[in-house]
């Protein structure tokens, strides 16, 4: 068998891994940062190993830790596994799949923030009017005051409905923020000059959907090839030598600027990522919307549609460089993935 018969296998191994390696970062924070548990780097510091300072562990921590590391490892390993037990998947297949999987995420994170910010703005109107305790009674008013209940029990169970309603609702998706920005904005000009009445929780839902919007729609433009490019030579280069320079850009340019942002946003406890989301952060208006933690998980949302997206372009790109026959004018990959109904 030789290299070019090897690229394939490699490559999708590659991809496997890396796609596996970021949710299993964000598994790895979760359960250091929300659930106290050790984690890899606390587990290597208790032996000393790889040059970490020695900090010992109790024992139940100890134990902990070797379960999440082994966990980890068999999660990789069996990414690797999958891929040698299903060689007969082509490269063309497996980058719309990733591709599929960024669709998907773009979608659920699209029904979040449009549920949590509708609810979150009706209980503001509602606080801020002094309704609220018509509604929901004393004691719930008072909860909702308070960031920790009103993100535990009113935001994370909408976006957990909102995984649902993500797989249902296959062709609605971010672009609708855009609409529902322009419709917020409009409502607060008409409210401010016609009325003369505008609120903290008013300017917050706009800010809120515009940085969703922003952030939610890159990994999207990237897969429609939309995003701006400045260039001299590249519109001149033949398929594979743009697939060449795409592969490169691919791997050393867009996957690491992911990793990068993930890492030194969520690389500590009071990192700036990790500390909002860990302290439910909200704004300093008084009865604003009570979501600005939930835009430092914007950022995580960006990193890991915009990697599986590079993944799912490298794939397509090492096809291109593999096919040394294939007419110049065979379907692009924004076509191919439009063909898909990604």
């Amino acid at each position: 068998m030789t290299i070019k018969d090897n690229v394939p296998l490699i490559t999708r191994v590659f991809a496997y891994v890396m796609v596996s390696g970021i949710f299993l970062y964000l598994i790895n924070n979760y359960l250091v940062y929300w659930q106290d548990m050790p984690g890899s780097y606390a587990l290597f510091s208790h032996y000393g190993w790889l040059g970490f300072e020695v900090e010992p562990l109790a024992e139940e921590q100890v134990s902990q830790g070797w379960i999440q590391v082994v966990g980890y490892l068999l999660v990789l390993l069996g990414s690797v596994a999958y891929v040698a037990t299903t060689s007969s998947r082509t490269l063309i297949q497996e980058s719309i799949r990733f591709s599929a999987i960024s669709a998907y995420i773009i979608r659920f994170a699209f029904w979040s923030v449009t549920l949590v910010g509708a609810i979150d703005m009706l209980i503001s109107f509602l606080r801020v009017e002094g309704l609220l305790e018509a509604v929901a009674g004393e004691w719930l008013t008072q909860q909702l005051g308070r960031p920790i209940f009103r993100g535990t029990y009113v935001h994370y169970p909408l976006i957990v409905v909102s995984l649902f309603v993500a797989a249902w609702l296959r062709h609605v998706s971010f672009t609708w923020l855009a609409l529902m920005c322009v419709l917020s904005e409009f409502l607060i000009v008409i409210t401010r000059f016609v009325f003369s009445y505008e609120q903290a929780y008013m300017g917050d839902v706009v800010r809120f959907w515009y940085a969703a919007l922003f952030l939610f729609a890159s990994a999207s433009t990237l897969a429609q090839e939309g995003h701006v490019r400045v260039d001299v030579l590249y519109a001149g280069f033949k398929r594979r030598r743009k697939a060449f320079f795409d592969s490169i850009g691919c791997v050393f340019l867009g996957m690491p600027i992911c990793w990068v942002i993930l890492m030194h946003g969520m690389g500590g406890r009071g990192n700036s990522i990790n500390s909002p989301l860990l302290s439910f952060e909200v704004s300093q208006s008084g009865y604003g919307m009570y979501v600005k933690y939930i835009m430092a998980g914007f950022l995580i949302i960006f990193s890991v549609t915009m990697l599986i997206q590079f993944v799912s372009f490298l794939l397509y790109n090492v096809s291109q460089l593999l096919d040394r026959h294939g007419a110049e004018d065979q379907p692009s990959y924004s076509q191919l993935v439009s063909e898909k109904n990604v």
